[in-house]
């Protein structure tokens, strides 16, 4: 019998509920899941290897993936990589004022989620009524009926994103309800209301790594890095 493979362990926070969670790095067999996603080209198939790669190499028990948000994967899955293969990552960027190429090392575990300010996720209809929203799940990329939405994408976005409506007598949880019975509801408030719920889903937490630096012109600029493809292609 072959001798066990022990490896490090290492913790990391879930941005969004705070909760620490001990995780181990990706293996062989996980870069295999990334490496066969990016040859695929196809952005879905690529989230849903990194989901499967966040959930194997998370040493909680029952752990749910499909619990997290979408920020919370990414950025999860950028601290396992700077765990598992090299925290520093080259890139390059072109400066669009004096058209020159420059090259950065990105250091991955200085990458943070940034939540922005003011922005209420409980969305008050009446003193005594309103509606709790919560941040897209990461099951979004494997919702079928959501990737065919075309035009109509970000309002059933906005439905899959109702956590909670409540009045003066009582809460209802929205997982009871049917997607029909939410979109109805959504068609029957009013206009402002509807406004407040646009402004929290247009202003959802994002990766944030920021470059500063000095052109040939000697100007000071800054770089702001918020998805994923900004740090790497997988590997």
């Amino acid at each position: 019998m072959l001798p066990k493979i022990s490896y490090p362990q290492f913790e990391l926070v879930v941005p969004s509920t705070k909760k620490k969670m001990m995780f181990r790095p990706f293996l062989v067999k996980e870069e295999k899941i990334l490496l066969m996603s990016k040859d695929s080209g196809d952005e879905k198939d690529i989230l849903v290897s990194i989901k499967q790669v966040v959930n194997n190499c998370c040493l909680e028990e029952n752990f749910d993936v499909t619990t997290l948000s979408l920020f919370d994967l990414e950025y999860m899955f950028i601290h396992i990589r700077a765990n598992s293969v090299n925290d520093t990552v080259k890139v390059s960027y072109k400066d669009k004022e004096d058209e020159k190429i420059y090259d950065f090392d990105i250091k991955l575990k200085e990458v943070v989620v940034d939540f922005p300010e003011n922005v209420n996720s409980v969305i008050k209809i009446t003193e005594k009524s309103g509606i709790q929203m919560k941040y897209p799940k990461v099951t979004l990329y494997e919702d079928k009926e959501f990737l065919q939405a075309g035009a109509d994408a970000f309002f059933q976005l906005i439905v899959r994103c109702i956590d909670k409506i409540y009045d003066e007598d009582q809460i209802y949880d929205c997982n009871t309800y049917t997607f029909a019975e939410l979109s109805d509801y959504l068609e029957n408030l009013d206009v402002k209301t509807f406004e407040q719920i646009k402004e929290f889903m247009g202003n959802q937490p994002k990766l944030l790594y920021t470059i500063k630096y000095k052109n040939s012109l000697d100007h000071d600029r800054e770089i702001e890095m918020t998805t994923l493809s900004d740090f790497f292609t997988l590997r």
